[in-house]
């Protein structure tokens, strides 16, 4: 079993609702390796360091705790997975200048930006597969694994918002 670290934001069922008021309901429901935030009106965070066999194990597990905690919680984000060059060299032990660098001198094989602007923002694991497989560079894997399911679970979150999609069948039950 490894430990996997990543957060989950939802997104009460009633906006005027306390978050403080579910914290007990998130300890009852196996949500106790989770740091609960508290800080957002109608909003909840919980970072979570879980144990399982996967990443997808440990993040859907978790997804399925709070909702049984908090029923028609809604996910907002799920992390980590958008990220700036100042996040990706940070989590790659490198300045952000070097990360600058190695984007524009390898247009043709980084990963494009989810959102081009100031700032730009990637998903975290498509640029942590390309920091591995182009630059050679060690990458931790159970990051990448995290990163990996958090950006498929942002991307059904985002597909759910759509008429008459339909999810993959593994990724379904988390969405109600």
């Amino acid at each position: 079993m490894n430990s996997y670290e990543f957060t989950l934001k939802f997104q009460l069922p009633h906006e005027a609702a306390d978050p403080e008021s579910w914290i007990e309901a998130l300890a009852d429901a196996g949500c106790d390796d989770a740091l609960v935030g508290v800080g957002q009106q109608g909003r909840i965070a919980l970072d979570f360091a879980r144990d399982a066999e996967s990443a997808f194990v440990a993040v859907s597990s978790a997804v399925r705790d709070v909702q049984k905690a908090i029923p028609n919680a809604h996910l907002v984000e799920a992390s980590p997975d958008f990220v700036g060059l100042t996040d990706v060299a940070e989590m790659a032990g490198f300045s952000r200048q070097n990360m600058r660098k190695l984007m524009t001198g390898h247009v043709a094989t980084f990963p494009v930006p989810v959102h081009e602007g100031n700032p730009s923002l990637w998903h975290l694991a498509p640029v942590l597969a390309w920091l591995a497989e182009h630059q050679q560079r060690p990458v931790d894997t159970r990051l990448l694994d995290v990163a990996q399911v958090t950006m498929a679970l942002n991307i059904a979150r985002d597909a759910t918002r759509l008429p008459g999609t339909t999810l993959p069948e593994h990724l379904a039950p988390l969405f109600g």
